[in-house]
């Protein structure tokens, strides 16, 4: 099999793929929920920049462009991963930042997009072949990987501050359920540039640039799918977060201190931490204080999050419970103690005590007798 059969196999797998998940992108129905509004609204932009890939693709593999003008090929794929750069990063931003997309950034990247074009284009078709063509080229390859790796840049800072949010004000582990995002742009930034890298190969390789396609955007329709089950609570979860920013924090006299303390104290001894589902707005409520004062005070008198703070004494009193009532399951106590599954439980009892529920509990009987 010649290099042009390889390149029109690899085509023929990735095409339909790419195809199907752009239309499903589109078209396919979410709950008739108002709160999903901004899921449909990333899916379909992802949605987008899926179907110009694969007209990408299709150009290539119906006209054959790559073996008829190798320049026009590089042109076209050049200004395809530009835009669909800014496709990409912005479908993932805005499930983190649902005011994102504005009228101005909008323009301002199209603008951009242009621009570009129209330079590889000049540097394409206008300089002549050799050392000048090849220098902009560079120019241009550099910029269209700067450009991906800002916008990384400015993904990877939505989703930490995200992570940081749920965090403060959460007990669930719901950063877990946006992590999908982080790997996902990690693999966008090994991908984008490899792709880059690949346009310029010679074209017995260039199949390998469509067949790395496939698994990348499988993964991407995986969990956009998956991501639909946990939506709801992420997005109520940062609404709860818009909230608390339109609040204004209360100024406490010193003497509030002393008295948190004891609050705390009083909470802490009735167990209120192993309620499901507890948040730091519910904390504050039950404090009687406001929570965005709360969060810096655990920060600050922990020196660690809401969550892992309410972590720490759900894991010491999964401690107590398996020692006490040996006739309990794992499940049991993990459920009593408030944890949002048995797996979930035991995979931070054991980054807590070094071992799984199980074995700790062995071994505390050993050292009782």
């Amino acid at each position: 099999m010649d290099c042009n059969e390889i390149y029109e196999h690899s085509l023929l797998i990735a095409l339909p793929l790419m195809v199907f998940f752009g239309v499903y992108f589109l078209f396919a129905r979410t709950p008739e929920k108002a709160i999903f509004d901004n899921y449909l609204r990333s899916r379909r932009i992802m949605g987008i920049a899926l179907l110009l890939l694969a007209a990408n693709y299709s150009v290539h593999f119906f006209l054959g462009v790559r073996f008829i003008d190798v320049n026009a090929a590089i042109l076209m794929n050049l200004s395809t991963y530009f835009l669909c750069y800014w496709l990409f990063s912005s479908a993932l931003t805005m499930l983190l930042d649902r005011f994102y997309i504005t009228r101005r950034r909008l323009l301002a990247h199209l603008g951009l997009w242009v621009l570009f074009s129209l330079l590889s284009w000049a540097v394409l078709l206008l300089l002549p072949d050799g050392a000048m063509q090849k220098i902009g080229l560079a120019v241009m390859a550099a910029w269209l990987v700067g450009y991906g790796l800002f916008l990384v840049r400015r993904l990877l800072l939505a989703y930490y501050r995200a992570v940081r949010i749920f965090n403060d004000t959460h007990s669930d582990d719901i950063g877990s359920y946006i992590k999908w995002m982080s790997v996902f742009t990690y693999w966008a930034v090994i991908f984008g540039v490899g792709c880059g890298l690949l346009t310029f190969l010679p074209d017995e390789y260039i199949y390998v640039w469509i067949l790395s396609s496939i698994p990348f955007y499988v993964y991407l329709f995986h969990c956009y799918m998956n991501y639909l089950l946990f939506y709801e609570q992420v997005e109520r979860a940062m609404e709860s977060e818009i909230a608390q920013e339109e609040e204004v924090a209360m100024q406490e006299a010193p003497s509030w201190l002393p008295k948190m303390a004891e609050k705390i104290k009083e909470w802490t001894d009735a167990d209120g931490y192993v309620r499901a589902g507890l948040t730091i707005r519910e904390l504050s409520d039950i404090l009687h204080t406001n929570r965005t004062y709360l969060s810096e005070y655990i920060k600050t008198t922990y020196g660690v999050s809401f969550r892992d703070w309410i972590t720490a004494l759900r894991i010491d009193y999964a401690k107590q419970m398996l020692v006490q009532n040996p006739e309990l399951t794992v499940a049991d106590i993990s459920e009593r103690s408030g944890f949002q599954s048995p797996s979930h439980f035991i995979r931070l009892f054991k980054g807590n005590a070094g071992c799984t529920p199980t074995q700790w509990r062995k071994k505390e009987h050993i050292s009782a007798k």
